[in-house]
């Protein structure tokens, strides 16, 4: 059985090595969950973030590399059980000179300029904590961004707290910091964002045997080894497994 699975380049979850080698915690958990359930070839598409789900959907590849679960992405596609559980956070640069700690901190900032990739959540985040369009720049590629608050042509970059953290070890804190968001009080803020892997509703077959194998490999010793080596701690973990009676 051949899979076809479409990621990002968005370390430590997904990203293409030098020799071509595909590696990150989301390909090491797909690759585990399809080795199980037979698959003998594994094949790795590469897109952007608003190609996963019109990609899927249209059969273009059979799964998507986990992201954030919305009731809006859930009408289009269908998702597995899941799989890690992550909050946002800011890659500025070092000393962050605006003292940006949160969507709504920058939203205070008018000369702030906060950089996000099409698509994802963090745009509907960023609105509903007051930032404004004009103080929103889009990128397709998240190398694009990260070079932008390198320039200072923007003052944030938002993605996931732990991407972020990655990326500013990888890069070093002399030039960027993570920043991770400060969480509110309200339940809504509380509870961390899950991610899960994405298919076309047409594949249930497919889905129903990742689901399988999943609600038996999450939170086990092989599992979170795995996790671990791309920075994944229980932190990530614990909020994504069903709650034990």
């Amino acid at each position: 059985m051949k899979v076809t699975i479409a990621y990002i380049e968005e370390p430590p979850f997904g990203w293409t090595e030098a020799n071509r080698t595909v590696t990150g915690a989301d390909i090491e958990l797909a690759e585990a969950v399809l080795r199980e359930i037979g698959a003998t070839r594994i094949e790795h598409r590469l897109t952007i973030f608003s190609e996963l789900l019109p990609g899927v959907e249209a059969g273009r590849w059979d799964m998507n590399v986990p992201l954030f679960v919305t009731p809006e992405r859930a009408a289009r596609v269908a998702f597995s059980v899941p799989v890690w559980a992550i909050g946002d956070g800011f890659l500025v640069r070092a000393g962050n000179p605006k003292s940006l700690k949160s969507y709504a901190s920058l939203a205070e900032r008018q000369d702030a300029r906060l950089g996000i990739i099409a698509g994802q959540v963090q745009h509907d985040s960023a609105r509903e904590s007051g930032v404004t369009e004009n103080q929103i720049v889009i990128f397709e590629h998240q190398n694009d961004a990260i070079a932008a608050v390198r320039s200072g042509a923007i003052d944030a970059y938002a993605s996931t707290a732990l991407g972020n953290r990655m990326l500013a070890d990888r890069i070093g804190g002399s030039v960027l910091e993570a920043v991770e968001h400060e969480r509110g009080t309200s339940e809504k803020q509380q509870h961390l964002p899950l991610g899960a892997f994405s298919f076309s509703r047409r594949n249930s077959e497919l889905l129903n045997a990742v689901n399988e194998r999943l609600r038996s490999y999450l939170g086990s010793s092989d599992h979170r080894a795995r996790m671990a080596r791309f920075g994944l701690t229980h932190n990530e973990i614990e909020p994504a497994l069903p709650r034990r009676a």
